[in-house]
């Protein structure tokens, strides 16, 4: 499958949730922005999906972001952001969501694994309550040390404090 036909809109991933569980495979569901993607993104990714038979990310749009993160983010937009997720070899599929919490991603979806990374507490994970009453997971994966788009972004602003960019 090619990174495009990764990327569906939410009607489209609910149809296609509903087939992986007719064939009884574990839907794994994790979200974020993922705005100037690292290597701590992708492994994180890539222990999300051993978790269960398919990944599917809700990525929050580009205001969404904005609204989350400020009005300087994000820096890459949503359709390229889409799509480099989708090209990860761990991704299934891709959607972009508009709220600024997946909560209606999630009860649409009803996957079975909700995983997100270790900074969360499990009482505080968005969505967690849908996914436990219906008899699923809800997992964090321990992140990937002194890896983040912040501190990429931090790099970039202190080498141009030194001038290296000007």
């Amino acid at each position: 499958m090619d990174s495009l036909s990764k990327i569906k809109t939410r009607d489209a991933l609910t149809a296609v949730r509903a087939d992986l569980a007719a064939q009884g495979q574990v839907v794994v569901f994790t979200n974020g922005c993922f705005d100037i993607l690292h290597r701590g993104h992708v492994e994180y990714l890539e222990k999300a999906r051993q978790c269960g038979d398919a990944l599917v990310i809700g990525l929050n749009s580009d205001d969404s972001v904005r609204r989350l993160k400020g009005a300087y983010r994000p820096l890459v937009p949503e359709a390229d952001r889409a799509f480099l997720l989708a090209a990860l070899a761990a991704v299934d599929y891709v959607t972009i969501f508009p709220e600024d919490t997946p909560q209606s991603l999630i009860e649409a979806l009803q996957p079975d694994v909700l995983v997100k990374g270790g900074d969360y507490q499990l009482n505080t994970i968005v969505g967690r309550e849908v996914v436990e009453k219906h008899g699923g997971k809800v997992l964090t994966i321990p992140l990937v040390p002194n890896r983040s788009t912040s501190n990429i972004i931090q790099t970039i602003v202190d080498l141009t404090k030194q001038g290296i960019f000007n």
